[in-house]
């Protein structure tokens, strides 16, 4: 998320008509829409990693993945806000909106200069409202680390440079490896 996009307030029909087909996406957070910058090569390759990993092992479940494009919507303090994680998880075949899902199980966001201090507070505090949700996982594109928060360990910080992270709304294990294949990270 960036900068303000306009100086007016949005109904939440009204983003959601704009969104449908935008060139540039946005972020809303009570009726105010902040515009989204673009990804580099690695938080792509990253998010493309992770889905391809995940994909094939959701088939005959219940669950839908979706990168970068499905939204989030949250209620808090009755306010609307409706964020673009880079992969959403949601497994209630009730959640199932055009636009956006409600009932996450997995979020997760790959870190870039501009977004790492929003994905790692004003998200993640948000994110924890959501009650479906059992894990956050943040994912370094300029060093081989993720970070996950989950509910289950009441949203403790967890760090790995190496091995394996478990998913658990899936009972399953992805590695660094997988996740940073074809990366070239900074040096």
């Amino acid at each position: 998320m960036t900068h303000l996009a306009h100086n007016r307030r949005l109904s939440v029909d009204d983003y959601l008509a704009a969104e449908d087909g935008a060139d540039i996406r946005h972020e809303y957070i009570g009726g105010e829409l902040y515009a989204m910058t673009g990804a580099s090569d690695r938080h792509g390759l990253i998010t493309l990693n992770l889905a391809t990993f995940l994909r094939p092992r959701l088939r005959g479940t219940p669950c839908q993945l979706f990168a970068n494009d499905m939204k989030v919507r949250l209620k808090i303090a009755d306010q609307d806000i409706f964020y673009y994680p880079d992969l959403l998880l949601s497994c209630d075949p009730d959640d199932r909106e055009t636009y956006y899902r409600r009932s996450p199980c997995l979020l997760v966001e790959v870190l870039s200069d501009s977004t790492a201090r929003i994905d790692r507070r004003e998200k993640f505090f948000a994110y924890q409202t959501i009650e479906s949700l059992q894990a956050y996982l943040l994912i370094e594109q300029n060093q081989r680390a993720v970070e996950m928060h989950r509910r289950s360990r009441g949203w403790a910080f967890e760090r790995y440079t190496e091995g394996s992270v478990r998913l658990d709304c899936l009972d399953l294990e992805v590695s660094l490896e997988v996740l940073y294949e074809d990366v070239v990270l900074a040096e």
